[in-house]
């Protein structure tokens, strides 16, 4: 079974910093490259992963950052979600929030380890949550 997830920058951010193999970012973000985590999608969600992955402060090589989006955009399935009107924390997350909310008849997830950002909702997990999920369905 194949489950669909927009995954928050943070949780990829954590899973390329982290020296822990068996993280829970590290290991979403494994079983996103893998296949099975479907990646949904926006233009701006890419544009947001290319600019924070390449602040010079996580030192990320530019070829794990392509590699990282070039996967994320092939194995994905690019969404143009309809505004859902809703206010967030971080307006800037908003996209992250419609996108996840247009494919719920799909039963899709929204990771991030920043789930304050987020009104609570079932579909809104962490990624130890996520991970959970994927256990469940083998």
């Amino acid at each position: 079974m194949q489950i669909y997830a927009v995954v928050d920058t943070n949780v990829i951010v954590s899973a390329l910093i982290t020296k822990n193999p068996q993280s829970p970012p590290n290991l979403v973000l494994r079983e996103m490259l893998d296949g099975k985590i479907i990646p949904l999608y926006h233009a701006d969600i890419i544009e947001e992963y290319r600019e924070v992955l390449n602040r010079t402060k996580f030192h990320l090589k530019e070829e794990t950052i392509q590699k990282v989006i070039n996967s994320i955009i092939s194995n994905g399935i690019e969404v143009n979600p309809t505004p859902t009107g809703e206010i967030l924390i971080d307006m800037n997350d908003l996209v992250f929030y419609e996108v996840a909310m247009e494919k719920r008849d799909d039963d899709a997830y929204l990771v991030t380890g920043n789930q304050k950002h987020y009104p609570v909702k079932d579909f809104i997990v962490t990624p130890s949550e996520m991970l959970s999920i994927l256990n469940q369905t083998e």
